[in-house]
């Protein structure tokens, strides 16, 4: 068997960007999205510098608020409600993780759910398990369109999903059985893993240990979507899954880096875009 396909999320990225760049154009005015930053944490304060950067290359409209790690959460809610009852904002991004002594869960339930484009909102996250339409959550979107960009029809196959986190594995896991796949959500707690693993047609990791699941975990022609990333000592970048082993057994994998990340900022982009459409009425682009 050869290599892998290697899945360039980056250049798959662009090209969703590329066409919501047309798109924000043709609107009558500018989307806008506003983002919180509580704290210093250097990893953060990247993120959204990026994610300001996409959205300004596209035509939206981008806020950055940046509060001090002291910040009581009182304040937060009440700057979140400031951006809640604004007309002129259309999506609202609090980064996390946020300091100790902030609830995330009260601050994301703060939210309003239609400029909620995380997609982590108790509402959102309840109508995509109810198959509704609503704002998903931007990196399992991300994952289940480079997936669909190897094989489009998955109805059927195995599918399993390490971690269980709010904002990957739990709605990556329910896109998935979305798409009809038979699903297994796997965990710390899960007996004999890589067994698991060698039944999975799809196999989506995201635990955030570097090299975690080995080429001898996966069955020769799986698709493997590697969503973790840990920066080593030595400044190197590694997933979750061994990458030199897994292309040799896959069908496709994604790549760390280049692989899911890009496509996570692409999606909150597009999230952007539809709730400021939604807000409005216009007729939604189903792609």
């Amino acid at each position: 068997m050869s290599d892998a396909i290697i899945i360039d999320g980056k250049a798959i990225a662009d090209g969703y960007l590329s066409k919501i760049k047309e798109e924000v154009s043709r609107l009558p005015t500018r989307p806008c999205l506003a983002m919180v930053l509580v704290g210093d944490n250097p990893a953060s304060l990247l993120y959204v510098r990026y994610k300001k950067k996409y959205a300004e290359d596209l035509g939206i409209t981008s806020f950055l608020y940046m509060l001090p790690t002291e910040t009581k959460e009182e304040e937060l809610i009440h700057l979140v409600e400031d951006l809640n009852n604004n007309p002129q904002v259309d999506g609202i991004l609090v980064q996390l993780p946020l300091p100790d002594h902030i609830s995330e869960f009260k601050i994301i339930s703060t939210i309003r759910p239609d400029k909620d484009v995380d997609g982590f909102t108790k509402e959102n996250i309840g109508l995509l398990a109810l198959k509704q339409d609503c704002l998903v959550p931007c990196t399992p979107l991300g994952c289940i369109k480079l997936l669909k960009s190897v094989k489009d029809d998955i109805s059927g196959l195995n599918a399993v999903v390490i971690g269980r986190s709010n904002i990957v594995g739990r709605p990556l896991a329910q896109l998935l059985l979305n798409e009809n796949c038979t699903v297994t959500l796997s965990h710390s707690h899960t007996q004999n893993l890589p067994d698991l693993c060698l039944s999975a047609d799809i196999l989506a990791v995201a635990v955030g240990k570097p090299g975690l699941v080995k080429g001898n975990w996966i069955k020769p022609g799986a698709i493997v979507l590697d969503v973790g990333i840990s920066y080593l000592p030595d400044k190197s970048i590694k997933g979750d899954v061994d990458f030199e082993e897994a292309i040799k057994v896959a069908q496709a994998i994604t790549p760390v880096p280049k692989g899911v990340g890009p496509m996570t900022k692409a999606m909150l982009m597009h999230n952007t875009v539809k709730a400021y459409k939604r807000r409005r009425n216009f007729i939604e682009d189903k792609k």
